[in-house]
């Protein structure tokens, strides 16, 4: 069995999602409750997903995450670097367009999306910056990047009672339903090593996104980071006096927020 490691080989990783593509919804959604599509509406709202907006969804896998998107409306296209979740996608969403490709060189042009969104991918990526570089690249000037993905809660009794739900439940969890439990061993250990919401806020502003902001979902098992593409769009990294601006202002914003 195949199990990708935090340092996040590409090929390991693809590999692994490869080998547990076919029941990897189902699991998944064992896994949260259920509380995906919740998630994924969301994001797809944060996004601004309606008709007329072209929306680069990536490390989409099977393609759930743009389902949110394309159910406002949206022209989504789905970019992973699994082939074989991207085939059970094509199969299960014929309107949706599926593209193989890897985030930290997106095979799109510049300025080609009026938003980008990745949502529980970041986390498998070896480089986050430069992916985080690439989405604003192909954003136009002034659209919008929406990242939603797993965090620890900062209250002392959720933050235990999620990081138990991960030492256990999780890997119990993938040995029942998957064809691959370490896979399922990986995804509670890359959570659990993920940095903060505010460290993450901090990596979004350097990467060049400006009004940086984020709130949590869930009482703070999964945070919604959004940004927005300055006046130039990916062709020019923002300062770094900005992108301090940017990072205080979403502190701001998530310490208001009701999650």
């Amino acid at each position: 069995m195949v199990r990708a490691d935090l340092e996040k080989d590409p090929v390991e990783v693809a590999a692994m999602f490869d080998e547990v593509a076919l029941g990897y919804d189902r699991t998944r959604a064992r896994l949260w409750l259920g509380r995906m599509n919740s998630w994924g509406r969301r994001m797809a709202q944060a996004a601004d997903a309606r008709p007329g907006r072209r929306i680069l969804d990536v490390a989409a896998g099977t393609g759930t995450s743009g389902m949110a998107l394309t159910a406002r409306g949206a022209s989504v296209v789905a970019c992973d670097f699994s082939e074989g979740m991207l085939a059970i996608g094509r199969r299960r969403h014929p309107g949706m367009e599926f593209v193989v490709g890897d985030g930290h060189r997106l095979p799109f042009a510049d300025d080609s999306f009026d938003a980008v969104t990745i949502s529980f991918g970041l986390r498998n990526v070896t480089d986050p910056e430069s992916v985080l570089g690439e989405m604003l690249r192909v954003t136009r000037p002034g659209g919008v990047l929406t990242v939603c993905e797993f965090s620890l809660p900062v209250t002392p009794v959720r933050r235990a009672l999620f990081t138990a739900y991960l030492r256990w439940i999780v890997p119990m969890t993938g040995r029942r339903v998957s064809s691959n439990p370490e896979a399922y061993v990986y995804l509670a250990e890359s959570i659990r090593d993920w940095p903060s919401p505010d460290r993450l806020a901090g990596r979004v502003a350097a990467a060049g996104w400006q009004r940086v902001r984020w709130r949590p979902l869930d009482g703070g098992v999964v945070h919604l980071h959004t940004a927005v593409a300055g006046p130039s769009g990916g062709r020019q990294v923002a300062a770094a006096a900005d992108a301090g601006t940017a990072v205080g202002a979403g502190a701001e914003r998530s310490a208001g927020s009701a999650g």
